[in-house]
């Protein structure tokens, strides 16, 4: 089991047996009960998870708390995983879904707090420049679903097919979800020109 206390996105490199074993040797051996192993895979995906993660809730923190209980959603759930299928795909999945979640949590305690005060966007201390605040400020008014696809293809290259499987969307949907995230945030940034 992972201890909860332990960071996992500490972005080490991969252990050198890694890229001589395969993925699927690695995740058998994980489902067998090596936490080697199951290390092994979170230092293999953890950059994408982030990414994905970091596409639905923006904040860091958020972001670190999602990741770490995919991770964990992952670690429990890897006796159902059949290895004859994209270990990646599942897991990205688990992420997506936590992240979901802990968005979907958020907005319910945000509901709760608005009567008393009106939250801020996130912003990030470690971003600056004008264009980032604007970015950021119109990412805020997407959909999580929204935000999610323009992230995950315009800025991480996720193919329509991989952000459908992940987002457990069809592609086509993907795709128009893309190109209704892109007018939306076109429109946005006209808006936030316009008032600066």
């Amino acid at each position: 089991m992972l201890a909860t206390s332990s960071p996992l996105l500490s972005y080490a490199a991969p252990l050198p047996a890694e890229g001589v074993i395969s993925e699927r040797a690695i995740v058998i051996a994980a489902q067998g009960g090596s936490n080697d192993a199951f290390s092994a895979l979170v230092r293999m995906h953890q950059r994408r998870a982030y990414a994905i993660v970091r596409a639905i809730v923006l904040s860091h923190e958020d972001t670190e708390d999602a990741v770490q209980e995919g991770f964990l959603h992952a670690h429990r759930a890897l006796d159902r995983f059949r290895p004859d299928q994209p270990f990646g795909a599942w897991l990205y999945r688990i992420m997506a879904n936590a992240a979901l979640d802990l968005v979907r949590r958020r907005k319910v305690r945000l509901a709760e707090e608005l009567s008393e005060t009106v939250p801020m966007p996130f912003r990030d201390p470690a971003e600056s420049g004008e264009l980032r605040e604007r970015l950021q400020q119109a990412l805020t008014h997407l959909t999580d679903r929204q935000r999610a696809v323009i992230v995950m293809h315009d800025v991480e290259g996720f193919t329509h097919g991989e952000i459908g499987r992940t987002l457990g969307i069809p592609e086509g949907t993907a795709r128009s979800d893309l190109h209704h995230a892109r007018a939306a945030l076109r429109r946005l940034l006209q808006n936030l020109r316009s008032t600066s």
